[in-house]
């Protein structure tokens, strides 16, 4: 799904930066004949809380293809009409990185820390 982005007040503090996505985990094999055979996966809910969060909301696109590292947690929660305790795994990521696959290129912005004097830079993904 597309990817969601929320900001929650912190106090005196900067905001809580919320990314929201779907990610779907596959389950894929080696069939032996240099390929993969997919044994089924499944979607799950994935929050990162980070303070970059905004940022990679405007960078991830739905189809991309990304590796998630963080736990799975079992969410639960009250059903709003009957009340009854309703429950969801999600994946909390303490990181998501953005894989090549489907990528057609990569643009680099100008370096912040003044130690780079070059433009921006694009390149093509073989």
């Amino acid at each position: 799904s597309t990817p969601e982005h929320r900001s929650f007040p912190n106090g005196n503090n900067p905001p809580r930066q919320l990314l929201r996505l779907n990610v779907m985990f596959d389950n894929s094999i080696p069939d032996g004949q240099g390929g993969y055979k997919d044994r089924g996966g499944f979607w799950c809910s994935v929050e990162w809380w980070h303070q970059d969060a905004q940022r990679f909301a405007e960078l991830f696109a739905k189809g991309m293809r990304v590796k998630v590292e963080g736990r799975a947690i079992m969410d639960r929660w009250p059903d709003k009409e009957s009340g009854e305790e309703v429950q969801a795994l999600k994946v909390e990521a303490s990181r998501i990185s953005i894989l090549p696959h489907r990528l057609a290129e990569v643009t680099l912005l100008p370096s912040t820390n003044g130690q780079s004097t070059q433009h921006q830079q694009s390149r093509q993904v073989p």
